[in-house]
């Protein structure tokens, strides 16, 4: 798989990326909303690759995709995940790349590609209300907001926004 934006590729994992993958994965941002996403060694990372390697091509996902600049640096991920009432959308950008509408730039994308290859009608995107960047990617990337308060987040109660996109077809 590749997809191309303006200025990124969203393309599939290659082994060879363990070791931006465990540097991506240290930042403080990572760290704190994503706490199950940071890789403290690069063999934990090529670990985590080889598995969602091995997910591509099933039915079942995780689906995760990294995100790579025109220049081919890899500056995070986007994914589909199962979840108990369809799919949510998961994405990170790593720190240093923040604050140049990427994010925004490769959920949008993906989510009509992925929408598309896997017949969805909706995507969730759930995330901590005190993540504000995540909460302003969804609303720019036309989620709508199903839920503010507290719940379930990563298996501890939290202050959550729970909001929903609807796929409307496009490509």
């Amino acid at each position: 798989m590749r997809i191309e934006t303006e200025r990124l590729i969203i393309t599939e994992f290659t082994k060879d990326m363990a070791q931006v993958v465990h540097e991506n994965s240290l930042d403080e941002d990572n760290r704190r909303f994503v706490p199950d996403e940071v890789f403290e060694t690069v063999d934990e990372a090529m670990e985590t690759i080889e598995f969602l390697m091995s997910r591509y091509e099933s039915e079942d996902g995780p689906f995760v995709y990294p995100v790579l600049t025109k220049t081919g640096d890899n500056i995070g991920y986007v994914q589909l995940a199962p979840i108990e009432e369809g799919w949510e959308i998961g994405y990170h950008i790593a720190k240093k790349y923040t604050g140049n509408g990427y994010a925004t730039e490769a959920v949008r994308t993906f989510l009509h590609f992925i929408a598309g290859r896997k017949s969805l009608d909706s995507v969730y995107g759930i995330c901590l209300k005190e993540n504000v960047a995540s909460v302003k990617v969804m609303e720019k990337c036309g989620f709508e907001n199903l839920f503010v308060g507290v719940g379930d987040y990563q298996g501890e109660s939290c202050e959550i926004v729970r909001n929903i996109w609807k796929n409307d077809g496009r490509e």
